[in-house]
């Protein structure tokens, strides 16, 4: 089913978590609400869980008004952070019991728990506990339990949090293939930008309570509509240089690079990102005089960080770079990638050449 926020707000006190909200998410879409903590990405889905009343808005689930339905009347499955297992009971028995909850007959139990057990690889550990179980498992048990209830909508807050790095690249890959396979309607809240970015059909960006973009993936990389989702998205992220745009050409006290045409005159901050931008001579016209400051093998690529005055720029560099931590250089953007940011406001005044060819 599709899910509808409609002018969604929520404020405790004088506290506005979440600015109204206005967010449709399609029939079987994956969506992630990413955000750093206390943005308003887990009141939205609290809200959508009916564990939160909104201050003002209604929420649809399909064609059903459950702005104020019930939690176990809205017909969702959320899986959590903290796995919300129960410790005593088998994995089994963890597994089947949503169903057990609507009577559900013994046999019936048994059928469905295997079959989704086999979907996600649990078929060898039902007769265990929690407790034997290690991080990931117990993920899986709550994705099954969720699952085995057939809801209309999954509802996930950071479920990944808990697990090491190596455990998190799996556990992306089963859920997104999950979701694949079964066609749901899914909303996942994340602070990580690569689990938005690598899971997610849609990514809704929000900051201090507001809905900052909604967009698929490449296009919130390539086309941020403001600074923060600039620099959010993306690792590393944008770099971000302040000075002036005149006479088509960007200006700082470091270098100028020239720009494609883009009627505007005045301060601006000039964005690009580490893969937009080449090392070369510090007198190389069009380019940001600086030094190497850092330089980091990351076995297939290089990171080079390199001090331009005011600030600290990142370039992406072939695995074989090398050069002395001093060095005198330039940083040239690549002018079809570059962004152009309102010093003030932080919206993007201009990226549609971002992606030109």
């Amino acid at each position: 089913m599709d899910v509808r926020y409609r002018q969604v707000s929520k404020s405790f006190g004088f506290y506005e978590a979440l600015a109204p909200l206005d967010l449709h998410v399609a029939d079987g879409a994956f969506l992630a609400l990413l955000g750093p903590s206390g943005c308003g990405k887990t009141t939205a889905l609290r809200l959508l869980a009916g564990l939160e009343r909104p201050t003002s808005g209604r929420i649809f689930i399909g064609d059903r008004d459950v702005t104020f339905t019930p939690t176990r009347d809205r017909d969702i499955a959320m899986v959590f952070q903290s796995y919300a297992l129960y410790p005593h009971l088998k994995v089994s028995d963890n597994i089947a019991y949503p169903l057990r909850v609507r009577k559900v007959h013994r046999a019936e139990q048994a059928r469905q728990v295997r079959k989704v057990a086999e979907l996600l690889g649990l078929e060898d550990h039902l007769e265990r506990r929690p407790a034997q179980l290690s991080g990931g498992q117990r993920q899986r048990v709550a994705l099954a339990r969720a699952i085995i209830r057939r809801p209309q909508a999954f509802l996930m807050d950071e479920p990944l949090s808990n697990l090491d790095a190596q455990l998190r690249l799996q556990m992306r890959i089963e859920i997104k293939r999950l979701q694949r396979e079964l066609a749901a309607t899914m909303l996942y809240v994340t602070h990580d930008q690569v689990e938005a970015m690598t899971m997610a059909d849609l990514v809704a960006v929000l900051h201090n309570g507001r809905l900052q973009q909604l967009a698929p993936p490449a296009e919130l990389y390539a086309r941020p509509a403001n600074l923060f989702v600039a620099t959010f998205c993306g690792s590393p992220p944008m770099n971000v240089l302040a000075g002036e745009v005149i006479d088509g050409t960007f200006r700082r006290s470091s270098g100028k690079v020239a720009m494609p045409a883009v009627g505007y005159r005045g301060a601006a901050k000039l964005g690009f990102r580490p893969e937009h931008a080449e090392l070369v001579e510090s007198s190389s016209n069009g380019s940001i005089a600086g030094e190497v400051y850092v330089v980091e093998p990351l076995g297939n690529e290089t990171l080079v960080t390199v001090n331009v005055g005011d600030a600290l720029v990142n370039v992406r560099q072939p695995a074989d770079f090398s050069m002395p931590i001093g060095t005198r250089c330039g940083v040239r953007p690549v002018t079809r990638h570059i962004h152009l940011f309102d010093p003030e406001t932080g919206n993007a005044l201009k990226s549609e050449f971002a992606t030109a060819a």
